[in-house]
Formats: structure tokens, sequence, C-alpha cells
């Protein structure tokens, strides 16, 4: 393309009233755009600010120089978009370095704030991240910060100095003066942004983004990068959650989770989908961000395993992709040119006014758009727009898979409505009507030739076997429910069909447990392990879990492998409840080694991984307490882990590896990886929600502690329920040396002298507000009813701290004891027998804490002891009876119990 340096000066002038305006208040760039000096401009506008003490000031006459000089240069065709987003991103980070060197100064005059400023981080996230800048655009950093070395004033904790010092950046850079702004800033891309401060610490943040992000925080770190700040502990950070952003593997959630977001893109936006006055030409279909997102989903997708995928660039990206072969050349190709033109008339749509606007302008202003950007007419310009966005549209539409198969005019198969009639089905006819649009291609599963076949050819014995269920309509839409769920059903199928025993232990799971049966369609592979008869025996030990969850392989093998392990025997003791093989207090016990066996796993292979970067510290180990139902031993298939981290050893050491950390930082990051090792899902699934908020100082104070400080800690600071809760404290990991002495720690503190009546009143007053903001979620809710587990517990827990007696963590046994000693009635001791099997039995076959259907019913009731529902109901209303008896005998006051 020819330059022509005088008719863009020209165009600018007529068309752009911000761009006028820039010209005539800067003359002396003006002369040289008008020349067509366009490195000596450049030049001119990065010195712009020069001399100028204030920093907001000084930016801002940068800003407006570099805009004035980009703009006209692309306008003449000397400058390329790489050119004008490139140094666009350049100063946002440049803007940033000082904002923040600014902002510290402010509070800390003799702080280092020149290039790499320690202990406070800038990344940059979206086009930004990708050196993509929008001409007139919002910049989203993260804020992040080291509590260790940041700046501060000595009055400051290291938390509020953050916030402060974000507070400014933010103001600095998007204040509007007489001067106009520099950026304005958007920190909502930040963890948990409606309730997080505007600066996040480096161990919140990771882990935040190892434990609970959110699948489109993923697509948002494809792009980022340290744009300021502290550039090591940033590129750190940005190391450490390396394996949230880039997974080797993705379950079918997360692909699902992907899908879902490509959905929202388009559906999100509700503007003109036809091109013309008021089209988005970044959200309308077929535009930028549909373009960016081609490009990210399949980066999200493939990019774990093809390190060549990882780029922040979207044009960079297609390539790579066409490269890869996931991807077509011509389509590389034509949305690769579709999104720079797109980019390029965007820009000239916001050097109209310097507005962050995407939206084509209606008459007046189109015409002088059109003109801007060098077109005959605002037609052609509108034409060019329909040309790009119908190429990028095009690729999009294959994306989102919108072909639904058209149903109109189904036929519905008189015989399969006869065999559903015969079968003892309501509503025969409806359906038939609906299976029909299963293999119609209607659920994801059956879209396979071969799976319409092994799902026909086993559909007559799956009717009868639904049709004497107690409500044979239910469990045939469950079953559909689950093959719409499921990522294949080719494999159910073909073991169903291979094995029928098997399909009345199917029908169990559909009609008596909710979970067990969302679980089988999430995973069909699962039923795979029911195969074997021994699958209803209880598994072993805790160390015979262990090396059957071992592996050679590396560290995502043995994530997934503890995955597989954990999850094929959590469903197999899910099963062994539905058919009553066991004791409901049997599959808890089973349920918590099993736990204790996967944290052990994770644990070690965490260390081991850890270790790599960062080496080991000598003389020093990381330990893990269980508390609550993990500690006592009693898990249900919806718990919880609730686990707290301390360290041994020396504060001052450090670990050996190539990136080394001072222990407490070692720890810390330890810890955040063991919880990520549990938590994040994999290609297996998920595995456990880990709760650490009874760790000292809860969620605001650090996730490993040392051992003397944990001590400290419970002795002078610690409130009465984190005794209470210690009292079920158990260590799972560590030497034997270093278990004995937290053990000797726990029993220190459970077995000081208390004022009774001080641990009385404080005992009540907590009950108190736990039952005013914890209500009892149905009939069946054994936990918290009063005269419940939770009532059981609060009475169990005030006699073990005032006596200083009975200090077991497995509940039962701590009862057992205080009922020996009598100091409470075997009336408790039953209480919490029935209520504990009531609890662990209706997570599965009640989750909805009311009574279930007449199978389900006596299911449950038999799990618990009573040969009825009717019985069941009676039991758990005497024993809560029975447990405000001794309360009212305990505490000296009454205990109401509704009915």
């Amino acid at each position: 393309m020819e330059t022509n340096w005088a008719d863009a000066v020209a165009r600018a002038r007529r068309n752009s009233p911000f761009l006028s305006r820039a010209l005539d208040r800067q003359p002396e760039l003006a002369g040289l755009l008008e020349a067509g000096d366009g490195d000596a401009a450049l030049a001119w506008a990065g010195q712009a600010g020069h001399g100028i003490d204030d920093v907001g000031v000084s930016l801002r006459r940068e800003r407006l120089a570099l805009a004035t000089a980009l703009a006209i240069g692309d306008l003449a065709g000397a400058f390329s978009l790489a050119d004008v987003t490139g140094r666009l991103s350049d100063f946002a980070d440049r803007a940033l370095e000082r904002a923040i060197g600014a902002a510290i100064a402010r509070r800390v005059p003799d702080a280092d704030t020149g290039v790499g400023i320690t202990g406070f981080i800038a990344l940059a996230l979206g086009k930004h991240g990708a050196c993509e800048l929008n001409y007139s655009s919002d910049i989203d950093p993260i804020l992040l910060y080291d509590p260790e070395t940041l700046p501060r004033a000595k009055r400051d904790e290291p938390g509020e100095a953050a916030q402060r010092y974000a507070r400014d950046v933010v103001r600095i850079l998007s204040e509007n003066t007489e001067e106009g702004y520099i950026f304005r800033v958007d920190l909502r891309l930040r963890p948990a942004s409606e309730v997080s401060p505007l600066a996040i610490s480096l161990n919140g943040a990771i882990s935040h983004y190892e434990s609970s992000a959110l699948p489109w925080e993923r697509a948002a770190f494809i792009r980022a990068r340290v744009a300021a700040g502290d550039r090591a502990a940033g590129e750190e950070f940005l190391d450490t959650i390396e394996s949230f952003v880039w997974r080797r593997s993705l379950d079918f959630g997360a692909i699902e989770e992907i899908g879902r977001l490509t959905e929202r893109i388009r559906t999100d936006h509700s503007g003109p989908r036809t091109v013309g006055p008021g089209f988005d030409v970044k959200k309308g279909r077929g535009g930028i961000r549909e373009a960016e997102f081609y490009a990210q989903t399949h980066q999200l997708i493939h990019g774990g395993r093809n390190e060549a995928l990882r780029l922040r660039g979207t044009r960079q990206t297609l390539d790579a992709l066409a490269a890869a072969d996931i991807i077509g050349a011509d389509d590389a190709r034509d949305v690769g040119e579709a999104y720079e033109g797109l980019r390029t008339i965007e820009h000239r749509i916001q050097m109209l006014d310097d507005r962050q606007t995407h939206s084509i302008p209606d008459k007046d202003r189109l015409d002088a758009l059109a003109s801007l950007s060098g077109y005959d007419t605002p037609a052609s310009l509108l034409a060019e727009v329909e040309r790009l966005t119908a190429a990028v549209g095009k690729r999009f539409d294959r994306l989102l898979d919108a072909a639904a198969s058209d149903s109109e005019g189904l036929k519905v198969d008189e015989k399969l409505v006869d065999r559903l009639r015969t079968a003892g089905f309501d509503k025969a006819d409806e359906l038939a009507e609906r299976i029909e649009r299963w293999h119609g291609g209607g659920v994801r599963s059956l879209r396979s030739e071969a799976a319409q076949t092994a799902h026909a050819a086993l559909l007559p014995d799956l009717i009868e076997a639904f049709g004497q269920a107690p409500d044979p309509r239910r469990a045939l839409l469950r079953w559909g429910e689950l093959l719409e769920t499921a990522p294949s059903a080719i494999n159910l199928l073909k073991l169903l069909e291979a094995r029928p025993a098997l399909l009345g232990q199917l029908v169990g799971i559909i009609t008596l447990a909710p979970p067990l049966a969302a679980q089988l369609g999430r995973r069909p592979v699962l039923f795979d392990a029911l195969i074997d008869r021994s699958a209803l025996d209880l598994p072993g030990d805790v160390e015979s879990l262990e090396r059957k969850m071992a592996t050679d392989g590396d560290y995502e093998d043995q994530l997934d492998r503890l995955r597989i392990v954990t999850n094929e025997t959590r469903f197999a003791l899910g099963v062994q409840l539905v058919e009553q093989a066991h004791d409901p207090l049997e599959i808890a016990e089973a349920l918590a080694r099993l736990a204790e066996a996967g944290l052990r796993v994770a644990a070690r292979a965490a260390e081991r991984e850890f270790a790599r970067k960062h080496g080991r510290i000598g003389g020093a180990e990381l330990l893990i307490v269980g508390l609550g139902r993990l500690g006592g031993r009693a898990l249900t298939h919806a718990s919880d882990l609730d686990i707290v981290f301390l360290f041994t050893g020396d504060f001052a050491r450090e670990s050996d590896g190539d990136r080394p950390l001072g222990a407490t930082l070692y720890f810390n990051r330890l810890a955040q990886r063991i919880v990520a090792a549990l938590s994040v899902p994999t290609a297996e699934g998920a595995l456990y929600e880990v709760d650490t908020r009874l760790r000292p100082q809860g969620a605001q104070g650090p996730l490993a502690v040392s051992v003397e400080s944990f001590e400290r800690y419970q002795l002078e600071r610690a409130w009465t329920w984190e005794h209470m809760a210690l009292t079920r404290a158990r260590v799972l990991t560590g030497s034997d040396t270093a278990r004995r002495d937290v053990e000797q720690v726990i029993e220190g503190v459970l077995c000081r002298s208390r004022d009774a009546g001080e641990l009385r009143d404080a005992v009540l007053a907590m009950r108190s507000e736990m039952a005013q903001h914890k209500a009892a979620r149905g009939k069946l809710d054994a936990k918290l009813l009063r005269g419940g587990l939770v009532d059981i517990e609060f009475l169990t827990h005030f006699l073990q701290l005032r006596e200083e007696t009975a200090q077991r963590p497995e509940l039962e046994k701590a009862i057992a004891r205080l009922v020996e000693q009598g100091l409470v009635g075997r009336g408790v001791a039953d209480a919490h027998a029935l209520m504990t099997r009531l609890l662990v039995s209706a997570r599965l076959i009640a989750p909805d804490l009311s009574m279930p259907r007449a199978s389900a019913a006596r299911v449950l009731a038999n799990l618990c002891g009573q040969p009825d529902p009717l019985t069941l109901l009676e039991a758990l209303d005497r024993a809560r009876r029975d447990v405000a008896e001794a309360w009212q005998e305990i505490f000296g006051e009454p205990l109401e119990i509704e009915t």
C-alpha cells in the first residue's frame, strides 16, 4: 500500500474531532507527520512527557502524542496493525511500571522504584497480554503482591499497603483530567473479583487458580504475561499455575465447559446480527471476539500436550494450529486476515472520538468513518465488514455445532409404544417419542452408529427392568439423563449386554441413588468396577489402598491413577450402600481410609514434583492434620476434607533446588500444590473438595504454619470452637517423630485447665449463632436438626474439654468413653449411631433430605436398622429427644425440639 501522510492528516482533521484537536495541540508533531517522518514523530511522542515530575501529567502527554502519531501512521499506510498494537502495549507496560513506582514512592520515599520493583506485580491479560492492545482500550491487569518483599511503611501491614498501592495505580492511570486520561483500568479479571481486594497476595492467587478457578479464567490466562513490577516473582507465579492453564488432558466436563464458553461468546451479545449501523465488530457474529476464541478454543483443548500452541498473538496462534493440522491452512489464513482487517476497522471507529467503542456509527458518523478509513462510500466500508465477518462466522459456526437435527415429523414406532405400555409405563407414546429422539441424535452419547445399535439391542431388557421400578417413568427418564451427560455410552452398553446380571445393579443405582447415577453419567467407565463380585467387599487398610493407587508414571499419571482408584472405590462403596451389603458405619470408615490413602499419595507425588524445581529443606518436613469427619474416620460420599498443614524445621533455612525458596514460602507453596493435587479435575475426573479454613487465623492466615507457631496460636489466641475442632484432629502424614511432636502439642492444648462456666457460655453462644445461620434443610437432616449430630458434637466436645477426658478423634469412641464414665447416658451413643447411619445413607439416597419414594425410603430405613420409613422417623424423633434430655442435664437449659 502506497503511503500518503499529507492525505492521512487531512482526512484526520476532516473526520475525527479527537485527532483534529490533538494535531492542533501538538503543532510540532503535526509538522513531522505532514512531512511524512514517522520515525521522528514516534521519537517526539516518546519524549512528550520528558522532564515533567508529575507522573500522571507526564504519561498523559506521552499517551496523547503516541495516539496521534500512531493514528496518522496507520491512516497513511505506514504502520502495520502489529506496529500500532505493539507500541500501544509497550506504552501500557511503561505506564503501569511508572504508576506502580509512583504509588509506592508516595508511601515509601526511599524504596527502589526503578524497573523491576520488588514485591508488586502487574500481569497483563487479554489484548494487552498478547501485545495487541486496542487504539482506545481498557487494560485488564491482575495486581499481585508478595507480603515478604513488598516495600511498605513500618506501620503498614502488607495487605493494607498493597491495596493502597493498587488504588493509587488505578487513580493515576484512569482519572480523567484536563490532560485527558492514560488508560481505563478494569480489575475484574482478578480472582473472585466481587469479594476480593484489588491486589491479591501471591499465595492467595496460586491457591485460587489451583483449586477453585473457573474455566473462563483458563482462557484469560492463555495470553497472560508479566507487564510491570517484580518480573522474577511474576514469572515464577505464571510458571506455578502453568498446569492450571495448560492441561495435558481434559476430562469431559472441562471440554463441556469450553463448549459453554464458546456458546456464550455469541449468545451473550444482544446487538444487531447483520452488518450496518450499530453492528459491533468485536462482539457481533463473525467479529473480533469470535476470531480470537476460535483460536483459543483449540488452544485450550490441544495446548496442554503441544507446547508449540502456547502463543499469545491471535494470528500466530492460528498459523501454529494450521501447522499442527488442527485447523485447515485456509481457515487459518481467512480467519487471520479477517481478524486483522476487523481490528483495523475497530481502530478507525475508536479514532473518531477516542472512545472505547466497537460499534459501527449511525449515518453522519458512518460517512466520517468511511472517509477517515479511505473508502469511497459508506456502502463499500460495510461490504468489507460483511466480507470479513462472514469468513469468521462460518468457522465459528462449526465450533458451535449449531446444526441441530430436525425432529419435525418424527415417526414413533408403535411396537415400542406397546412394549412400554405392557411394561407398566404411563404416557407410553410420549416416552416412545423421547426414545426415538435419543436414537435420532438427540443425545451425544448415542450419536455413533455403534452406540445406537447397542442401545437398540439392549432396549427391551432396559424397558422390562425399569418397568419393575417403583416409578417406571422416573427410572427411564433418569436413564435418559445419564445418556445425556455421558461423553460416550458404548462401553457401558456393551458391558450390560455381556453381563445381564449387572442390569439389576444399574436399575438400583438409577432408582435409589441420584448422586451415583449422576456420577455414572459423567464417567460410565465406573461401572466396570462392578464386574467382579469383590466389588462388594470393603476396601482394605490405608496402606493397601496406597499401594493400589501407586504408579511409576510422571506426576500427571500419578494424579490420574489416584483419581481412577479413588473414584472407582468410592463408586463401589456407594453401590454397596444401595445394595445394603454393609452397615453405613462401615462404609463411612472405608470412605475415610480411602481419603487418607489418597491424601498420602497426593502429598508424596506433589512433594516429589515440587522438589524437581525447588529442591528440599534438610531437617524439615510438611505434616498434614485431618480434622472433622476425616480426623474422626467417618466420611460420607459428600464430605469435604478438613485439613491443616504444619511444618517443622528452621525458619531461616532455604531449599536446595535450582529455584531455592525460604522455609515459610516453600511449605506454603507445597501445601498449595497438595491442595491442587487433591481438588483440581484431570482427565479422570474430580477428587475431593479441600477445606483449610480450620488453620490458625482461618482464611486470612497462611496455608502452612510451623509447629511452634501452631502451638503458640492454640495456647494464646485460639477461640473455643478451634479447640473443639481440635478434639477430632489426627496427624495423617509425616515421620514418626514429627507426628508424635504434633500429637503432644494437641494433647497439651486439649488437656489444659479451663473455667467450666466460661467454657459453657462460649459453647452455648456458638451453638446459638450456628442455629441462626444454618437451619435444617429437611426432616432427614440428621446433622442440623436440633437434637441432631451437631448438638451431639457440641455436647461431646464440651465434656472432653471440661473434664480433660475421652480424647479420641473418633466421635463414637469418645462418646463410649463418656458413657463409661457416667458423663452421658447410653441414649446419646445410640442416637449418634442412628443419626450417623442416616447421614451417610441420605447423602446418596435422599440428597435433598426429604423422605424419598417408596422403595428408596424402605432401603433408607433398613440401612438405619428400622423396618420401615415411618418407624425410622419415629426413631429419629426419640433419638433427638434423648439428646435434648442430655443437653438439659449438662448445660442446664432446654433444647427445643421441633417435630
